[in-house]
């Protein structure tokens, strides 16, 4: 066995993770080719094959599963000491990477930001928006903010804030009525999401209605609604938000969702960090939704 480059290491745990050369590329922003250089050069260095290569993608091999099992260890080892050092860092100033959904990112959470950057002008906020539960042991973010509750014994959480919900229509459609609804052009999660308490709720209140469009976003259901494309069970902070959409009252409301917020506990004297969480805290948690 050669040397090791340590920095193959990565590039190595991204295969194994996506499965494939083109997902593992987009997910480190490199090049497919040179994924691929890369891994065969890990090889070389190894001496052995890595990965089985078949039409659904990568497998490891077992001197493959034996290394991802150390490589692994090791991306954690280098991780905590990265959270430890940045942990440590004294000043408002640096980057700070969040973490949380579309709508709540655009309605709730963009205002906080915008004082805090007029407080803090030092520090650059990164927001990511996206469905993809980010990790805070692996840094993907430094502070997450989600409708599912941690579970991670180094994540320190708390529940943020209680969101609720109702269905909104515009005055072009006549309101449905409750166990009915027949007819009624509904606006849905799309399938992955099918699950969610409010499509439980609005298809089994509204169970003769059609399901006119789908979407991942809530914003994107929130402008389909106000076009007239349909009802749409929404958060009441981005429909109070969008001009043009009314409550329908159905002498049921759809179940609310708690919305959580966690950071890794190495980060918790992190200066910027903890100024950020407490004006969130204090802007969010303690206000009316």
């Amino acid at each position: 066995m050669r040397d090791l480059e340590w920095s193959d290491l990565p590039i190595f745990l991204a295969i194994a993770r996506e499965g494939t050369l083109g997902a593992a590329a987009r997910r480190l922003k490199q090049t497919q080719p040179t994924m691929g250089r890369r891994l065969r050069a890990l090889e070389l260095a190894a001496g052995a094959t890595l990965f089985q290569r078949t039409s659904d993608g990568f497998v490891l091999t077992d001197e493959g599963q034996a290394l991802f099992t150390h490589a692994i260890r090791m991306e954690e080892e280098a991780h905590a000491m990265q959270r430890e050092l940045v942990g440590s860092v004294k000043g408002l100033d640096g980057l700070l990477r969040l973490s949380c959904s579309d709508w709540f990112g655009t309605t709730v959470l963009s205002p906080v930001l915008a004082e805090f950057s007029r407080l803090h002008p030092n520090v650059t906020v990164e927001l990511l928006t996206d469905p993809r539960l980010y990790s805070l042991s692996r840094r993907e973010a430094d502070l997450v903010m989600r409708i599912t509750p941690f579970d991670e014994p180094e994540v320190i959480a708390r529940k943020l804030v209680t969101i609720p919900y109702g269905l909104y229509g515009t005055s072009g459609h006549a309101a449905p009525t409750l166990g009915d609804g027949e007819g009624c052009p509904l606006i849905l999660m799309d399938k992955a999401f099918g699950g969610m308490p409010d499509v439980s709720w609005v298809t089994h209140a509204l169970p003769k209605a059609k399901v006119v469009c789908r979407s991942n976003n809530r914003e994107v259901q929130a402008r389909l609604c106000a076009l007239g494309a349909g009802f749409a069970v929404l958060p009441r902070p981005l429909a109070e938000a969008t001009p043009g959409i009314r409550l329908v009252d159905l002498g049921t409301e759809p179940p609310s969702r708690d919305t959580w917020i966690g950071y890794h506990r190495d980060l918790k004297r992190l200066p910027r960090l903890r100024a950020l969480l407490d004006l969130i805290l204090a802007r969010i948690a303690l206000a009316p939704v």
